[in-house]
């Protein structure tokens, strides 16, 4: 089974995708990616093989996930999304400590905002949430990329006080990748309910890190963009706060 579903992978790679993937993932010398390779597979490609395959047993989904190849390790992630979503809670719990011990192997900011809502999130919604502060605080970027996106889960349904603690937690990491992922739950937040998004601008905008703050207010209308973009405190008085960031707006 293993075997076909890396014949259909190959089959749809593009060489000329592949090098496109390089580039957008950021895999050269000191980059966030550094030293990924990529086969130059479509996502749409990946879900349609990822559904053929979503029985793949659970030996197989592991060797995937631990292969040198980007595409192979989101596409056993994409299983093991199916696999959980379907799953008895026997098999939900496999999946998600599964998922806890190779988070070495969810390791670009794809692989985590494919998964970590839909596995980490969902298995601890009625569980020891303490779990994403744990991850929030580890020295591995990804590990704090899952922390605040598995909150994701709990802002569809309303629920904000993880995603605002976790969040508060990562006010001030040093990474990029950290900035651009609070920054979009936050703005998740304020799509849902304004106000509290806004009660937690009030207390960290000053000091958050510019991209985060731009993340967080793009859909904000004009005038409050710009307000908040001028670091405006609950006085009126505007501070000059950290550096601009000249990263583009799109989510990585």
């Amino acid at each position: 089974m293993l075997r076909d579903l890396r014949r259909d992978l190959r089959t749809a790679a593009s060489a000329r995708r592949a090098e496109v993937n390089k580039w957008f993932f950021k895999t050269g010398p000191g980059e966030y990616g550094e030293g990924d390779r990529f086969l130059g597979v479509t996502l749409p490609h990946l879900r349609r093989i990822a559904r053929d395959y979503q029985t793949l047993p659970s030996s197989d989904v592991v060797r995937l996930l631990h292969s040198k190849w980007h595409e192979e390790r989101l596409l056993a992630l994409f299983i093991l999304v199916r696999q959980y979503a379907g799953g008895d809670t026997r098999t939900r719990g496999v999946i998600h400590r599964l998922y806890l011990h190779n988070t070495g192997f969810i390791n670009s900011w794809d692989l985590v905002d494919s998964s970590a809502a839909q596995i980490v999130g969902a298995h601890l919604e009625n569980g020891d949430r303490r779990v994403l502060r744990h991850l929030a605080r580890s020295t591995s970027v990804w590990e704090r990329r899952i922390a605040i996106i598995a909150t994701y889960h709990y802002i569809r349904k309303g629920e904000f006080s993880d995603a605002l603690a976790i969040a508060a937690l990562l006010c001030h990491d040093e990474h990029d990748l950290i900035h651009k992922a609070v920054g979009w739950m936050l703005r998740e937040i304020g799509k849902r309910n304004r106000d509290v998004e806004e009660r937690f601008l009030r207390r960290h905008a000053q000091t958050m890190p510019r991209t985060m703050l731009r993340y967080a207010v793009e859909k904000f209308p004009d005038r409050l963009r710009r307000k908040y973009l001028g670091r405006l405190g609950a006085g009126g008085r505007r501070t000059a706060g950290p550096a601009a960031s000249t990263g583009r707006l799109s989510r990585d």
